[in-house]
């Protein structure tokens, strides 16, 4: 097993923040990211939040990125029964 550390960026960009974001608004928490005045991530935190779930756009392009993200880092391998697992 391998752990491969990944950025920030690369985490919202897969569209898995507002998945992570929607399951944390349950219980009024949420991951905030903050930008300077440059759209450069300075800051990324955990906070408490009354807004519950997201507009349907959102979730529409977060989805959508999602998607893209598994057909692009996804590796499918072949799986085959074991001998001694019989098909009904």
């Amino acid at each position: 097993m391998s752990i491969e550390e990944k950025d920030w960026e690369e985490f919202r960009g897969t569209g898995l923040l507002l998945f992570v974001n929607q399951f944390l608004h349950i219980f009024g928490w949420c991951l905030v990211f903050e930008y300077d005045d440059k759209d450069t991530l300075f800051k990324v935190f955990p906070a408490k939040t009354k807004y519950r779930g997201f507009s349907g756009q959102s979730q529409t392009e977060a989805y959508a990125r999602l998607s893209k993200y598994m057909v692009e880092t996804v590796e499918l391998k072949e799986t085959h029964p074991s001998p001694d697992f019989e098909l009904p």
